[in-house]
């Protein structure tokens, strides 16, 4: 075993952070038997150094971040601060003075992914970033490498857990969204600003790094379509339970029958209880993979926390100091494919519609028309009469297989129609 150390700067001490730094110095014995070498903690960049870090020596503590990347003696800079500055420039000056980085941040690497691996190829260093997806589960490391000889055609998961807890407690409960966003908020599951998680900003990032992995192609944010769940309602669960589905939050990733483009979007949606993503409860995460060879994978476990995230952390980590033993660096970006990202409005699924209707004779067949004249087929149609409002009814839709253009059309047309009081909810049904 080689005895000088190999040196890590540690950028942010947070949450993830400083669960890092504990699992360094805690299993630094079996780390460095793992990797060949022992692994040092050089230096940790944070923004109030007077808070006190229990494990943490003093004299590591720095808030000049762009200092510690630039020492020159740094093997290995994680990344745990977040967001897109200072992250992106900590990380390519880290690059250019000889470091490689492992980094959670999906928002930049959702962003500027393309242009984080060509900083890295440019200075031969390596860019990990199992930590960015879903936590402590294995999943780019097995894209990216495990399933490098196989072609994927899609990816279907929840990859956010403050919204698959609130979704479970509305439908287990009966609670509405702000009941369970209230409870998810004191258990310390959603943010005091739950934005990113429940209007689907943290999912559509996450989306765009699968779905570049997958395909081969760069999929950067602004090609992920979202769609948030703060409009998921208790009727929305209870029809969706006379469909035998639940409703979850789901980021799906899907290659076109033909080959020639991608799609990748973020929104809720139904899925039959059979499927195995129905049965993911509470805060944890799943996401399951269709490849030609491999068949149909499933991974499951918990997508974030301190230590889940950190041991994601660390095993990057311990991946890279092997990499810069033996002088090679890891796979980098794979993006030869370079496959067109098809719009929202070319996406084919099931719709589940459920219409506020005038409760007189005639009114289906005017609704079935305007399904018929888009191109639109018809699977099911439930109507049911409303005490609680004389002279109006509950009418509920399920189609086969449409594209989302096409039912756009058939929603405003509908909305044109004197019988049709409102649209009262519209849902994707998946997993079919």
């Amino acid at each position: 075993m080689r005895t000088r150390p190999l040196k890590v700067a540690l950028l942010g001490c947070g949450v993830v952070g400083s669960e890092v730094a504990r699992i360094m110095t805690t299993h630094a014995d079996d780390l460095a038997a793992r990797i060949g070498a022992p692994v040092e903690l050089a230096g940790v960049a944070v923004r109030r150094p007077s808070r006190v870090r229990e494990g943490i020596d003093p004299a590591l503590v720095t808030t000049d971040a762009t200092a510690l990347v630039k020492r020159g003696d740094i093997d290995v800079v994680v990344e745990v601060i977040g967001g897109i500055e200072p992250a992106r420039t900590l990380i390519t000056t880290a690059f250019e003075y000889g470091a490689s980085v492992v980094s959670a941040n999906k928002a930049l690497l959702a962003q500027d992914g393309a242009a984080l691996h060509a900083a890295a190829e440019e200075h031969g260093e390596d860019l990990y970033y199992e930590a960015a997806v879903a936590g402590a589960i294995p999943l780019i490391r097995p894209l990216r490498e495990s399933l490098a000889g196989d072609k994927v055609n899609r990816v279907l998961g929840i990859v956010n857990g403050t919204t698959n807890f609130i979704l479970d407690k509305m439908d287990s409960t009966g609670a509405g969204y702000q009941e369970a966003l209230d409870e998810a908020t004191a258990l310390g599951y959603a943010e005091a600003d739950p934005t990113a998680d429940v209007e689907a900003f943290d999912a559509a990032a996450k989306a765009a790094i699968l779905a570049g992995i997958a395909f081969h192609t760069r999929v950067r944010l602004d090609d992920v379509y979202r769609e948030g769940m703060t409009e998921v309602t208790a009727s929305d669960f209870a029809s969706a339970r006379e469909m035998g589905c639940t409703i979850k939050l789901l980021a799906i990733c899907e290659r076109a029958a033909d080959g020639g483009s991608v799609t990748a979007r973020v929104h809720p949606a139904m899925i039959p209880l059979t499927h195995p993503l129905a049965s993911v409860r509470g805060a944890y995460n799943a996401v399951f993979v269709e490849s030609d060879a491999a068949g149909q994978l499933m991974f499951y476990g918990p997508g974030a926390g301190g230590a889940p995230t950190a041991s994601a952390v660390l095993g990057d980590l311990v991946a890279v100091c092997r990499n810069r033993l033996s002088g090679a660096t890891g796979p980098g970006e794979s993006a030869y494919a370079a496959l067109p990202v098809s719009p929202m409005g070319d996406v084919v699924t099931r719709y589940h519609i459920s219409l506020d209707v005038a409760d007189k004779p005639g009114v289906l067949a005017q609704v079935a028309t305007v399904f018929a004249e888009h191109g639109v087929s018809i699977d099911t149609v439930r109507q049911q009469g409303r005490p609680e409002a004389d002279g109006e009814a509950s009418l509920v839709v399920v189609t086969h297989r449409a594209s989302d253009a096409s039912l756009t059309g058939t929603v405003e047309a509908l909305r044109k129609l004197d019988t049709v009081r409102g649209v009262a909810s519209i849902m994707r049904v998946e997993g079919e």
